[in-house]
């Protein structure tokens, strides 16, 4: 075991978040932590930790187990240094060594003939090199890569970034402590569909256990072989991925009801002898000792699931024509950065249309203009009788910080009953007198929901909406999806969650080189068209390398040919001239290649040595040099190629 609750009991004042838990992790254990919002799954982590301390039982961690945990709290964190800088503060006791090294260094300069100072400065070197400390730099910045984080941002101050990134780079450096126990509150949350695909593979490889708090199935299906669920104050443990708990929670559920249901049927039986023989002097006995035998009874609980069951039904006024909206030729630069070029699509009535990618591609300005917030060069149409709604978080500002949250759902125009909309926002996590609650001290997630809440309920037959599941809890993101899966009208959104955009959309949008590509079909079909994708042109590649060598072997035998001594007889019959002289430019033709080849691989070595990262004038000069020689190469071949079809004609 390397760290686990034994009979723990924790509680906020009055509230019980979990009772008696026994809870223990082992080496290999990937654990997904689930729970409806507010069941304490941040709490327990906190525990683990030693953040908060138990009321009763004990917190277990083995002598030698260390801890990494990634929480939303660490955004706090600030400084000037460098995101490389800050993620390399995962390998402390290298950097020390190097600082070690650097001192005996300097006092090697004036004390070279100490032979002591020389042996202690060799094994030192020695424990670098063993501690891998030659290879933190390029491994710092893979992870920052895998990441999301370009090569020119590498450098850039930590605290010139927003808080998403700054807690990819909270997490890289995490990664990069290789901790016992990785603890992940939300990891994903700040993640684009490329990051979180990487993350998954790290961490699929990773030696450690982790333990991971999310909503998004997809993620927990890929990463865990265990479930702990934080369930009416007690853990409920399942040995498999998300979807074999939601089975087997079926299975169990139904026992336990039915368990439930012959106890309450022993216990009417009991209760009906006992009134029979109370009044009766001669059985007071035996209606005393079964009033005992119910009193000592333990009880099972009702199985029934509490959760909010609630339907978000969509109304729409008016039908739309057949073409939602039309976007031509569309421009949009960010200085000199380019978004989108020539731009080109139409969203038709009954679309819903995910659009995915990485950060940074695009996917919220191209829904910002297509919402009509975003300035831009070229033409957006909109379709006959369309009328559209925009969730965004900068929405978050326009709501009316003086109304409750029910006085600002009333005030959106919707005609829903008082009722209605409390059962409404009782799915978006507000219940009871959560309701009455003024918008000013609300956090930025529930004012987030807040303003989802109010797209849900216009009429529009148009929605856009801009990562809607981001604030959500997984139950409440089902109940979203099969609304919008109910819903009449047309939907074009950004969501990095993958349950959502599989059980939503029906086409698929990416910014491509500048461009919007579209596929027609579901995400499953888009990932697989993805796949063969990536397959061919990987079989292309491997084709055209067989196909080079080939025609490298057959001119090296021609060449093995020519130069073998000839009889007189064969010099007597002439030599084609012509063909002699091809032959000496393919020969100059392929040293050429080679040198250029050989020049290459020293430019990608060059590239690929983390310390040129440090001189930007170099890496600069560097890479421009690379790109050059591509573009030789590139002609080099062609030319290389068309001599050697030459060589092949004349010979024949």
């Amino acid at each position: 075991m390397l760290i686990g609750l034994q009979n723990v009991t924790f509680e906020f004042g009055a509230r019980v978040i979990i009772e008696d838990a026994t809870w223990h992790i082992q080496p290999g254990d990937r654990v997904g932590l689930i729970g409806y919002n507010g069941t304490g799954k941040s709490t327990i982590l906190k525990l683990l930790v030693g953040q908060y301390t138990p009321s009763k039982g004990s917190i277990e961690k083995g002598k030698e187990t260390t801890i990494g945990y990634l929480h939303q709290d660490l955004l706090s964190f600030d400084t000037n240094e460098s995101i490389v800088e800050v993620a390399m503060g995962a390998f402390e006791k290298i950097k020390a060594l190097e600082k070690e090294i650097e001192d005996l260094g300097k006092r090697l300069e004036t004390e070279y003939e100490n032979e002591e100072l020389l042996l202690l400065y060799s094994e030192r070197l020695h424990d670098l090199e063993v501690a891998g400390g030659y290879t933190i730099h390029h491994k710092t910045e893979e992870v920052l890569q895998g990441l999301g984080f370009a090569n020119e941002h590498l450098q850039r101050p930590y605290k010139e970034f927003s808080g998403g990134w700054r807690m990819r780079v909270l997490l890289a450096k995490m990664i990069l402590q290789q901790p016992d126990v990785l603890l992940l509150d939300e990891p994903t949350n700040h993640l684009d569909l490329p990051s979180i695909e990487w993350l998954e593979k790290y961490l699929l490889h990773y030696q450690g256990s982790v333990v991971i708090v999310s909503h998004d199935k997809f993620f927990l299906n890929r990463m865990v072989n265990k479930i702990v669920e934080v369930y009416q104050q007690e853990l409920h443990i399942y040995s498999g991925d998300y979807d074999y708990y939601e089975k087997e929670k079926e299975v169990r559920v139904e026992l336990q009801q039915k368990a439930y249901e012959n106890q309450q049927d022993y216990i009417r039986q009991n209760e009906r002898l006992i009134e029979r023989f109370r009044a009766k002097a001669s059985k007071a006995a035996m209606a005393q000792s079964l009033m005992k035998k119910l009193d000592k009874l333990e009880r099972i609980e009702t199985a029934e699931i509490e959760r909010p069951n609630i339907k978000i039904n969509f109304q729409i006024e008016k039908q739309p024509g057949k073409i939602i909206a039309s976007l031509k030729n569309i421009n949009k630069n960010f200085g000199e950065i380019e978004i989108i070029k020539n731009g080109t699509a139409e969203i038709d009535r009954g679309d819903k249309i995910a659009l995915i990618g990485a950060n940074g591609k695009g996917k919220s300005t191209l829904l910002r203009i297509i919402a009509g917030t975003e300035n831009f060069d070229g033409e957006r149409v909109w379709g006959h009788n369309v009328e559209e709604s925009f969730y965004a978080q900068h929405q978050l500002e326009a709501l009316n910080l003086n109304n409750t949250i029910l006085e600002e759902m009333l005030e959106c125009g919707s005609k829903k009953t008082e009722l209605e909309l409390r059962s409404l926002l009782g799915c978006f996590l507000f219940s009871g007198d959560d309701t009455d609650k003024k918008i000013r001290v609300l956090s930025g997630g529930e004012k987030a929901r807040v303003a989802l809440a109010k797209v849900i309920v216009s009429k529009s037959n148009f929605l856009m909406l801009d990562e809607p599941t981001n604030h959500l809890d997984m139950h409440s993101v089902e109940l979203l999806a099969d609304a919008l899966n109910k819903y009449e009208g047309s939907l074009i959104f950004v969501s990095h969650d993958r349950y959502f955009i599989s059980k939503t959309a029906n086409k698929i949008w990416e910014i491509v080189d500048y461009e919007i590509k579209e596929f027609k079909g579901t995400y499953k079909e888009w990932v697989e068209w993805k796949e063969r994708m990536a397959k061919q042109k990987t079989e292309d590649t491997k084709q055209k390398k067989d196909d080079s060598e080939k025609k490298q072997e057959a001119s090296n035998k021609k060449l093995e040919e020519n130069n073998q001594p000839k009889s007189n007889a064969s010099l007597n019959v002439g030599i084609n001239k012509e063909l002699q002289k091809v032959q000496k430019q393919f020969q100059k033709a392929e040293e050429e290649l080679g040198k250029l080849n050989t020049l290459k691989t020293k430019l990608e070595a060059d590239l690929g040595n983390p310390d040129i990262y440090k001189d930007i004038t170099k890496f600069q000069q560097t890479e421009k040099e690379y790109k050059t020689v591509q573009q030789q190469i590139n002609v080099a071949t062609k030319n290389y190629e068309a001599l050697f079809e030459k060589i092949m004609e004349q010979e024949n």
